[in-house]
């Protein structure tokens, strides 16, 4: 049977024509086991990271959703899992909770505006392609961020595990807060907390083993070994109801609402929007970045490809869907991505599965989460976010790099002692600072010639020929505004006072781009050689670099030679 031709616009906006067009009944196997896996991972994981964020645990469940189908058909990876993850949830908390709001219904309002403006922020920049402004996150700035964002999702659920209160958007706060209250800890919430984590960490590497050795199927041991969380889940919220520990300071859930999400339509008040837009877009190149990178790591296992550009598109139409149905910020989470992956799953279709599961939890399963311990659901965040923590890119980087270091200290110090706001913001700008500084200082190189060779290295590293009436300046980096100065004051203190010299030749193969700028002073260098006797040479110009410099009067008036090679300049000038 002929295969309809989809139009390539259409494949593009809507991939799960292309993949839908294909789909067949090994995928709905391999789909059907992930989405039974990844909802019974999800179901917990939304209710808690909802707590993170500050949000009623139902609107966890909201989010997990409509996003789904909504990723499902606008999204090119096919096995990212979109829904609430750790880290977009304390953002949200931290955004929302900086404003002035009365009440919960306020506050949960705010959340569900914000998840509107990151969508529309990411599908903005999905239609005018610029996924490559995540490009300005460098990867140390990332991880510094990621790190202090762990420790301050760890260290505000200490609160929950001890049953006490402490707020703060930041380290110093936060452990303050603590501190003060600690006196009042509850003994049984410790318990419940102290069984859970110790339950959840066991349950990470020691369940799978033991369910191996019951002779079980192997898909049904995969399933079983994900069950921690709803089996720390069913087991507190069981004790709490049968012993009434809510009559002893144990802090539960309460009342969820049951039924399907409830569809919202965003507050449209300017002045909500203006408080949250920094935020929003702070959210949405986050969200885009931890998401892009695990699509493409989980692609790649199967020599599949995902397009950054439609991803914004496929984040954003999730974020928008995740708001109207009363939900909250959403991107794809790593752990539940590598589940999804590790469980078989082909195609986006699981996350649509795995959306019917999470809608049956929602109508079904709500009323009896009603004695469920807010310490089981900081357990879960707690061991989920620290599996997560690495800390070795501060011993890696300052081993390699003194600036990268400087990249990751400083944003995860900003992160911790300022929250992560700042403390993205912080490492932004000091990697753009960073780059400015290198760049603007470009390794320069003298070079002479490997005595029987053509070749060119640094007189510096190795032993090589020169010629006392040649000065050669290799430029190992793009000339712009930046470093031009630089490159000016360079010669001109090298060439000042050597009365052997005659000509200077800048060896340019690794220049790519020359701008007004740097044109201008490589203009001013070839005027002051002149007036001290000396010629300007270049050689080893790339095709589009001299192709605009025909455009200019630089070849008109340079003193010297254009030469193809720094071989053909020595021999020529050296005769």
């Amino acid at each position: 049977m002929k295969r309809l031709s989809i139009p390539a616009p259409l494949r593009r906006y809507l991939p799960i024509l292309d993949w839908g067009s294909q789909y067949s009944r090994d995928d709905l196997t391999g789909d059907g086991v992930a989405a039974v896996i990844v909802t019974i991972m999800l179901i917990p994981q939304s209710l808690a990271y909802a707590l993170l964020a500050g949000l009623p645990p139902e609107m966890g469940l909201y989010a997990s959703i409509l996003p789904l189908i909504a990723y499902a058909v606008f999204g090119t990876s096919r096995v990212l899992a979109v829904g609430p993850v750790a880290i977009i949830s304390l953002m949200t908390a931290t955004a929302v909770g900086q404003m002035a709001l009365s009440g919960t219904t306020e506050y949960a309002a705010a959340a569900i505006v914000l998840a509107f403006m990151s969508g529309l922020i990411l599908l903005l920049m999905g239609v005018l392609r610029l996924g490559f402004l995540a490009n300005f996150l460098s990867h140390p700035v990332i991880a510094g961020f990621m790190a202090g964002a762990i420790i301050l999702i760890a260290t505000s659920q200490i609160k929950h595990l001890l049953g006490i209160k402490a707020s703060g958007s930041d380290l110093i706060t936060l452990g303050g807060a603590l501190i003060r209250n600690i006196a009042q800890t509850n003994p049984i919430t410790v318990a419940i907390s102290a069984a859970s984590v110790g339950f959840l960490i066991w349950a990470r590497k020691g369940l799978k083993p033991l369910l191996d050795r019951t002779g079980l199927p192997a898909r049904l041991v995969t399933i079983l070994s994900k069950t921690g969380p709803l089996v720390i889940v069913a087991a507190t919220t069981f004790v709490v109801w049968v012993l009434q520990l809510d009559q002893h300071g144990v802090s539960i859930v309460g009342k969820l609402p049951r039924g399907i999400p409830p569809l919202t339509v965003p507050v449209f008040d300017a002045e909500i929007w203006g408080q949250l837009l920094v935020s929003a877009i702070l959210i949405s190149i986050i969200g885009f970045v931890e998401s892009v990178s695990v699509g493409q790591t989980l692609a790649a296992r199967r020599r599949q490809r995902i397009i950054p550009d439609q991803e914004l598109i496929g984040l954003g139409a999730a974020n928008i869907a995740s708001a109207i149905s009363g939900g909250y910020p959403v991107t794809g989470g790593f752990s539940r991505s590598v589940v999804n992956f590790d469980s078989g799953a082909r195609t986006p279709a699981a996350g649509g599965m795995t959306a019917i599961g999470i809608l049956l939890a929602a109508l079904f399963l709500t009323p009896a989460l009603y004695y469920l311990p807010k310490a089981a659901l900081s357990s879960i965040i707690i061991v989920a976010v620290l599996s997560l923590l690495d800390l070795s890119m501060l011993r890696k980087t300052w081993a390699y790099s003194k600036t990268d270091f400087l990249a990751v200290a400083v944003t995860l110090l900003a992160t911790l002692g300022f929250g992560v706001k700042i403390g993205v913001t912080a490492g932004v700008l000091l990697s753009l600072a960073l780059f400015l500084y290198k760049t603007s200082r470009p390794h320069v190189a003298e070079v002479g010639r490997v005595p029987g060779t053509e070749h060119f290295r640094n007189i510096l590293r190795h032993s090589v020929e020169t010629t006392p009436q040649i000065l050669t300046i290799r430029i190992d980096e793009s000339l712009y505004f930046a470093n031009a100065r630089f490159l000016e004051d360079y010669i001109l203190d090298r060439v000042t006072g050597d009365k052997d010299l005659r000509h200077v030749v800048l060896m340019c193969p690794a220049v790519n781009e020359i701008d007004t700028s740097a044109l201008e002073s490589i203009e001013a260098i070839n005027h002051r050689l002149h007036s001290l006797g000396l010629k300007l040479h270049l050689s080893e110009v790339k095709g589009p670099v001299m192709d605009r410099l025909k455009r200019t009067d630089l070849l008109d008036d340079l003193t010297g030679q254009v030469f193809l090679s720094q071989h053909q300049a020595i021999d020529a000038l050296s005769g």
